[in-house]
């Protein structure tokens, strides 16, 4: 069973090969809107379903409340 990155679509044949993968895709960023910090999905994730910010003075969490996909922000023009 092909095991895929739900980021880039990417598939692997290992789930470690997966896991490996999820700390350098780039397609994985994430920022949190309460410090402004970015960092990857494993960072974020302990079991894959609840994220929390890897900084260690930020209360951000939750995909969609404060953490988001990088790819998914707008950029303001001023």
């Amino acid at each position: 069973m092909p095991h895929t990155c739900r980021n880039c679509k990417r598939t692997f044949s290992t789930e470690l090969e997966l896991e490996l993968h999820l700390d350098t895709c780039s397609a994985g960023q994430l920022y949190c809107d309460e410090c402004g910090g970015r960092f990857t999905e494993r960072a974020a994730t302990e079991d894959g379903w609840h994220y929390r910010c890897p900084n260690d003075d930020c209360d951000g969490d939750g995909i969609g409340d404060d953490i988001h996909q990088v790819s998914d922000a707008r950029v303001a023009k001023q």
